[in-house]
């Protein structure tokens, strides 16, 4: 519960927040990326099989 001391209010991280943190910005870039590279590989292995 966020309490006032000397005229200013003092919170937790969490409560700051306002809810328990998510997935991070690293996490949903690295998944992306590995998708992309995924669709790369599939579509060279299609048009240039050789």
């Amino acid at each position: 519960m966020a309490k006032i001391e000397n005229e200013k209010i003092v919170e937790t991280a969490v409560e700051a927040r306002g809810a328990e943190r998510g997935p991070t910005v690293r996490n949903v870039l690295v998944v992306s990326v590995g998708l992309v590279v995924a669709a790369f590989v599939v579509l060279y292995a299609v048009f240039f099989r050789g």
